[in-house]
């Protein structure tokens, strides 16, 4: 067995283990220390559960890699990949510290905004890691950007992506299971291009992640609560920016797909909300997790519809990177760009995530003879 594979695999596996033990721990912590999630309107639970979940997924991903360390092949890690190793390391500690914080203080959302810029700012202005490259369809090739722009896309990106992944944790199991389809994405890409480091990154948090879902998955035992979706969205965020051997977009759409049903769900949640003539950080039960139980679906089979799209974009996003150094790659890409699009809009009217009522695509292609029937709610079971 390759030496890499067997690193990977301990680490899987040390991951895995420690995310096992510490789940039922941490449970009894956040009891203690009152870091628990109650009942409300908005919420699908109907108990008190414990959040701070995401501090074992932490504690598994850090524990693995310190494990891991002193068996690291030399040479394995240049120093640019232990800057990068650091990064994470360093920006994720700071958001596990205000996720539990925000677990059993409820902080308000200004706070919490502070503290992912500042996680993002370590990243970029303490380790010197943005994006410098860029590479859009139709373009000639890899272009380097300003630091003006580059700087300020990363910060961007960064507490977007935490953001989005902490809007889609509402159901049991959701946002861990989705963002452990992204970080698989990500680690199949790696492993394409040989970066190992990404390769061990991913490996880590993917143990972390599927030991916390025995605890997590419904009926869920504890909750990541904002430490679990803040932190695993930092991470995504992080590595999905690499370029894996240097920071840039690859394709521009390459990125966006690995997360692709976060970033959906946020881009509608923010698109229902001007419409309506909400505030954009208004909170509301309309999220695609929301519609689908509207719709009939169960608990379990709406956490599984909403994996099964995760792993359709993940499928994509590797298509995609394969792809992408082709002579056809362009158009590759903008085809993709056109399904995705298409096959969003008609997602977003079959399940009204931003109006119950206007279906203005699924109306025109019913006038041109295709129809699209809207679920039954009655003929599924709750």
């Amino acid at each position: 067995m390759p030496t890499g594979l067997l690193l990977y695999s301990i680490g899987f596996v040390a991951a895995l283990i420690l995310a096992l033990v510490m789940t039922p721990l941490i449970k009894k912590l956040a009891f203690k220390v009152g870091a628990i999630d109650k009942p409300n309107h908005r919420k699908v639970h109907t108990r008190i559960m414990p959040r701070l979940g995401g501090l074992a997924i932490y504690i598994a991903f850090v524990g693995a890699f310190l494990i891991l360390q002193p068996f690291i092949p030399e040479g394995l890690l240049r120093p640019w990949d232990v800057n990068m190793i650091n990064a994470l390391l360093v920006g994720g500690t700071i958001i596990i510290i205000l996720g539990a914080l925000d677990d059993r203080f409820e902080l308000s959302a200004k706070v919490k905004l502070l503290g992912q810029l500042l996680a993002a700012c370590v990243v970029v202005f303490g380790f010197d890691i943005h994006i410098n490259l860029v590479n859009v369809p139709f373009g000639e090739s890899m272009q380097p950007i300003a630091e003006w722009i580059g700087i300020p896309l990363t910060l961007f990106w960064i507490v977007g992506v935490t953001n989005a992944i902490n809007l889609i944790d509402g159901l049991d199991g959701l946002a861990a299971g989705v963002s452990g389809i992204a970080i698989a994405t990500i680690a199949v890409m790696a492993a394409f291009m040989g970066y190992q480091p990404v390769i061990l990154l991913s490996t880590l948090l993917l143990g972390g992640i599927i030991g916390f879902l025995v605890f997590n998955f419904h009926p869920a035992k504890i909750f990541m609560g904002d430490s679990g979706s803040l932190f695993l969205g930092f991470s995504l965020a992080t590595l999905s920016m690499l370029g894996f051997k240097q920071v840039t977009i690859v394709s521009f759409v390459t990125p966006l797909l690995i997360i692709g049903v976060p970033l959906s769900d946020t881009f509608f949640a923010i698109v229902r909300r001007w419409v309506n003539k909400k505030p954009l950080f208004a909170p509301d039960k309309e999220h695609l997790h929301h519609r689908l139980q509207d719709l009939g679906f169960s608990h379990r089979r709406t956490v599984l519809i909403i994996w099964g799209v995760a792993a359709v974009f993940g499928l994509l996003a590797i298509f995609q990177s394969v792809v992408v150094q082709s002579t056809a790659a362009n158009w590759i890409t903008f085809a993709v760009i056109c399904l995705l699009m298409f096959f969003l809009q008609i997602g977003a009217e079959v399940t009204g995530i931003v109006d119950k009522t206007r279906r203005p695509l699924i109306n025109f292609l019913g006038r041109l003879g295709l129809r699209i029937s809207k679920v039954n709610a009655q003929s599924r079971g709750k």
